[in-house]
């Protein structure tokens, strides 16, 4: 039987643009101390799981949720390896912007007369991510936005870096921190979206495993663990 890895790719904590509602794809900003706790909940909720390794991606949101899930593990010795890959799609000139608006604009390029509307035929699968981030794309006025297959490339490369480089020591659980729309782009298009039904919320996890050259996206925007580590912490 060949080895397999499993890894648990989590989004970030909520941070401080996340409450503001401001747009945050290549901007950072730090963990609100409801970021902070859920990633230490997720830290606890994960009490099962031997992390081998962990990744993150460039930007300080992923590294801090990931040092304080790993640091309620017990586990912050293991490596943390940062992959630029890994990080947020570019949203352009709307970077910083309020998220509503940007939202809003995508919705109506796209004939919808609102973003909850949009959210809904995104859901019912009229229309997808793709469409979304490719409409950003082209309102973007400073020409930098990404659109949905170049972030789908990218990511999707860092995840077959990771695999390949995990899976030469034998099975083990890895830990991949990353960004919402980055996590869609990279799992969707190799099964996620058979099993996608609801937005990627901070701190839930994606579960995929890989074996054989193939990836399985088992799990998407899955809340139980931080649910889990919520009761363990209100028992501690």
């Amino acid at each position: 039987m060949s080895n397999k890895i499993t890894i648990y790719v989590v989004r970030h904590g909520k941070t401080i643009m996340n409450t503001l509602d401001k747009v945050q794809g290549w901007c950072d900003s730090p963990l609100t101390k409801e970021g902070i706790d859920a990633a230490r909940f997720l830290g606890y909720g994960f009490e099962d799981i031997n992390f081998r390794t962990a990744y993150c991606s460039d930007l300080r949101r992923t590294r801090q949720t990931t040092q304080i899930i790993l640091g309620a593990k017990g586990q912050e010795d293991i490596p943390v390896i940062e992959l630029a890959g890994l990080r947020e799609a570019c949203f352009g000139s709307f970077e910083a912007d309020f998220n509503h608006k940007m939202w809003r604009d995508a919705a109506l390029y796209l004939h919808y007369t609102s973003m909850d509307d949009m959210v809904k035929a995104i859901l019912s699968k009229e229309v997808s991510y793709r469409d979304v981030l490719d409409a950003i794309q082209t309102l973007d006025t400073l020409g930098i936005a990404e659109n949905f297959s170049q972030v789908e490339a990218r990511t999707q490369e860092s995840l077959k870096e990771i695999a390949e480089n995990e899976i030469q020591y034998g099975e083990g659980n890895i830990l991949v921190v990353s960004h919402g729309m980055s996590i869609l782009a990279m799992l969707l298009g190799i099964g996620g979206d058979k099993i996608f039904k609801k937005p990627l919320n901070n701190a839930e996890v994606c579960k995929v495993t890989y074996q054989d050259g193939e990836f399985i996206v088992e799990t998407m925007a899955d809340s139980s663990y931080l649910d889990k580590g919520k009761d363990i912490a209100s028992r501690l």
